[in-house]
Formats: C-alpha cells, sequence, structure tokens
C-alpha cells in the first residue's frame, strides 16, 4: 500500500483457522474492513471495537481503518486486528475528489460540502479511504455514523472496487439535522446528499426500528431497505465485571437505595430531570442517586450538583465522573434510570438488565420502547415528565420485578447474537 494509506499499523497475530463446529460465519474467511473517524470515547467506538475483535477472533481477516490513531480506547484494541491510519490532504482537494466521485451530483453536494469554510472532519481523508480500498480490496467495508458513510460511499465509487459496503446510523438522523445550525451548520443541509449517496450502499442498517423508521422516513428510502441489527452490547466480560467488588458505602448492607444514571453530561441525557424527579422521591423516603459520566467541560457538572442544593438533596446526590467499571455499580444498585430525550438504542439500558437491574425509562424516541418491550421489563414515562418519572421510581423501588427475568432479556442482546446478524448483513446471507 502507498504511505498515504498505512502512515501507522498495527497488527496482532491473527487467530487460528476455525473449527469444526464453530459460530456461524466463522468458516468463510473474509477480509472485513471497519471504518470509524478515531477511537474518541464513545458508544460508537466501543461498539465497532467489539465487532471488529469478534470477526478476528471468528476466523476473519480484520482492518480497523482510521483518520486518526487517537482517543481513549487506543489501549484497548482487540487482538488479531490491523490497524490502518489514513493520511489527509487539504480540504479543498478532497472537495474536488467529492464532484469526480458524483458529477452528478453537484446540486446536493453544494451546501453539505462544497459552500462551508470548514466541511466534515473525514472529508480530507477521502483520498485515503480510496486508496486502501483500491490496493487491499476487502470483502466488505462498515461504516458507522452519517459523514463517514458518505465517506465511505465516495470512496469506492473513486477507488472502482467490488468491495460490498455496509453503512450504519446509530441514532436519529431527523434529530441532527433539526440540531442547532450555528455550531452544526453542514448538519442543516446533509440531507440531500444522504438521499442521493445512501442508496450506493449494499446494505443500511440502524440500531434499532425507531431508527429505522426515521432513516427511511426523511432519507426517502423504503423501510424495506433500511435493516435494525442490535448492537453487540452483552458478552462474557461485561458479565465478569458485574461480579467484580465495588468498595463504596453506599452499597454497604443496609444503607438507603441507590438510583443509578450512567452517560454523559450532555443536554440529551436530560439529568437536571432526573435529579428534580429523584429530589420528589427523596422527599418521600431515605434514597440516594448517582450518576456516572463525565461532560465536555466542568462546568455541567457543577450546574447538576448546583440544582441538587437547589432542592435540598445534595447530601444525597454523588456524581463520582467516569468509572471503567460502571457494570459493578449496576448490578448493586436498586434501580438504573435512563432519562434522556432521544436515543438511538441506549446500551446502558440493555446493560443495566443484563446485571439484572430493575431499570425505569423514559420513552424517548428510540430504543427504549424496543428494549423494555412497551413496558414489560420497566416503567416507560414521558420525556421530561418529573412527576411521572418520580412516580414510576418509587413504585419500582417498592415493587421491584425478578432480577432473572431482567437478565434473559439483557440477553437477547448478546454478542454472539449480534455478531451473526452482523456478519449476515457484512457478507450478504
Amino acid at each position: 500500500m502507498t504511505s498515504r494509506s498505512q502512515a501507522r499499523s498495527r497488527e496482532d497475530p491473527a487467530p487460528s483457522p476455525a473449527e469444526p463446529g464453530a459460530p456461524k460465519g466463522q468458516a468463510e474467511n473474509a477480509h472485513l474492513a471497519f471504518f470509524i473517524p478515531s477511537l474518541a470515547g464513545g458508544g460508537v467506538a466501543r461498539i465497532v471495537l467489539t465487532l471488529a475483535g469478534a470477526c478476528a477472533a471468528r476466523g476473519h481477516r480484520v482492518d480497523l481503518v482510521l483518520c486518526r490513531t487517537e482517543g481513549s480506547f487506543v489501549e484497548s484494541l482487540p487482538p488479531g486486528i490491523k490497524v490502518v491510519e489514513l493520511e489527509a490532504e487539504p480540504e479543498w482537494r478532497a472537495r474536488l475528489r467529492v464532484l469526480s466521485a458524483d458529477p452528478g451530483g453537484f446540486a446536493a453536494l453544494l451546501r453539505p460540502v462544497l459552500l462551508p469554510l470548514r466541511g466534515a472532519p473525514v472529508l480530507p481523508y477521502l483520498d485515503g479511504l480510496s486508496q486502501y480500498l483500491r490496493e487491499t480490496r476487502p470483502t466488505a467495508l462498515f461504516s458507522a455514523k452519517t459523514h463517514a458513510n458518505l465517506l465511505a460511499l465516495w470512496a469506492r465509487r473513486l477507488a472502482g472496487v467490488p468491495t460490498r459496503i455496509v453503512i450504519s446510523e446509530r441514532t436519529n438522523l431527523s434529530r441532527d439535522i433539526a440540531g442547532p445550525k450555528g455550531r452544526k451548520w453542514r448538519w442543516g443541509f446533509v440531507l440531500p446528499a444522504v438521499q442521493r449517496v445512501y442508496p450506493w450502499a449494499d446494505a443500511i442498517t440502524t440500531v434499532s426500528n425507531g431508527v429505522s423508521d426515521d432513516l427511511a422516513g426523511c432519507a426517502n428510502l423504503p423501510r424495506s431497505s433500511v435493516t435494525t441489527v442490535y448492537n453487540p452490547v452483552v458478552g462474557a466480560e461485561m458479565l465478569e465485571k458485574a461480579r467484580a467488588p465495588l468498595e463504596h458505602p453506599w452499597f454497604a448492607p443496609g444503607a438507603p437505595p441507590v438510583v443509578l444514571g450512567v452517560g454523559r453530561l450532555a443536554p440529551q441525557k436530560e439529568f437536571p430531570t432526573l435529579i428534580r424527579a429523584f429530589a420528589r422521591v427523596r422527599s418521600q423516603r431515605p434514597a440516594r442517586l448517582m450518576i456516572l459520566g463525565e461532560g465536555k467541560t466542568p462546568d455541567r457538572r457543577a450546574a447538576l450538583l448546583a440544582l441538587a442544593g437547589e432542592l435540598g438533596i445534595a447530601e444525597d446526590v454523588a456524581l463520582p465522573g467516569f468509572q471503567p467499571n460502571p457494570f459493578a455499580y449496576m448490578a448493586r444498585a436498586s434501580l438504573f434510570v435512563l432519562s434522556s430525550a432521544w436515543e438511538g438504542l441506549p446500551g446502558v439500558l440493555v446493560q443495566a438488565l443484563a446485571c439484572g437491574c430493575p431499570v425505569v425509562s423514559t420513552d424517548c424516541p428510540s430504543g427504549p420502547a424496543e428494549i423494555l418491550e412497551q413496558g414489560e421489563y420497566g416503567r416507560l414515562v414521558a420525556v421530561g415528565d418529573e412527576a411521572a418519572l418520580a412516580e414510576a421510581i418509587g413504585s419500582t423501588l417498592d415493587n421491584p420485578p425478578e432480577r432473572d427475568k431482567l437478565r434473559a432479556r439483557g440477553a437477547d442482546f448478546s454478542i454472539d447474537l449480534s455478531v451473526d446478524r452482523h456478519l449476515d448483513v457484512l457478507l450478504g446471507r
């Protein structure tokens, strides 16, 4: 390969050839590539690493293709995969390459690609990705998130190779498009490019039926062309971590029940609503609230703590930040609460179920209602309704469901089942 597409690479020893009776998908020994911008902390990088590592363990040749080899998951690379870092080129040149890939798409490309002073951060890596495809010719390439998906499809056109391209949306595209234009100007105009380019994909996947419905609707795609494939969430390693010791006085025998929240301290997660709902619960009974996660800036944590102080519950609210093993907390909490305004498929909700933790969730778009089967496995309440959330918290603390039933539902989102389904789509079978 040229230096542009192999600025840095790392390859661990490949797994041994497939054995008879191996899991579905192991015997083909396909060459699979997974493309994401970086290994920055977040659900997408974690999920792609899980998929890539599991495919390598099944005997496939696996490349992890990155724009930048950086992020909190750099030290968590699974064995058996090759990491390929792409080189960037000047953005103006990359814009010309997009036009070369789709000469008839000028109108659709004008505002999201050609006019912005700064384009999508992945855009300068278009030539690197097309060279990678041309020189390596993997059987299939999986990409995740909107701008990476567009880049993958343009790159294949430029490379002129038969590599199967599978793209994946992780959350509701309509929500991104409707977001703040001042911060993400190009999002307001990306839809024409999506509508034009996404039909080039060999397969389009999403993480939930709600996201599939949203994507098909706003991108004018036939609903039958969008496939829901749940994320690989529950595995032996996660369950082992759930059994790890947890030294925290709030979880000592006889301590008040702990209500747990987990996620980025971001507006999407609606943690102020959770804190207000908890204040209502705390006015009626002893209880504690712990929220695991970090914000982009320290002021988000400070604002949540200030709100707890204003409500007179500061001593019963803790925000200890990011914890590398949240599963030990889930296994011991009395209740897990998802208070989000929107999601794609909230992995933390699945993880809590798999740990046997009772759950309450907002019925946000999308994922919670699917995971909880319309309330069969946990109460669902309207987004932003602190009174309903408080009532659901209190009633679930009073009458928690059987933990074995919750664990069984969590097992429906196992890594093995998800990898089977992803391989079906990647290999076109």
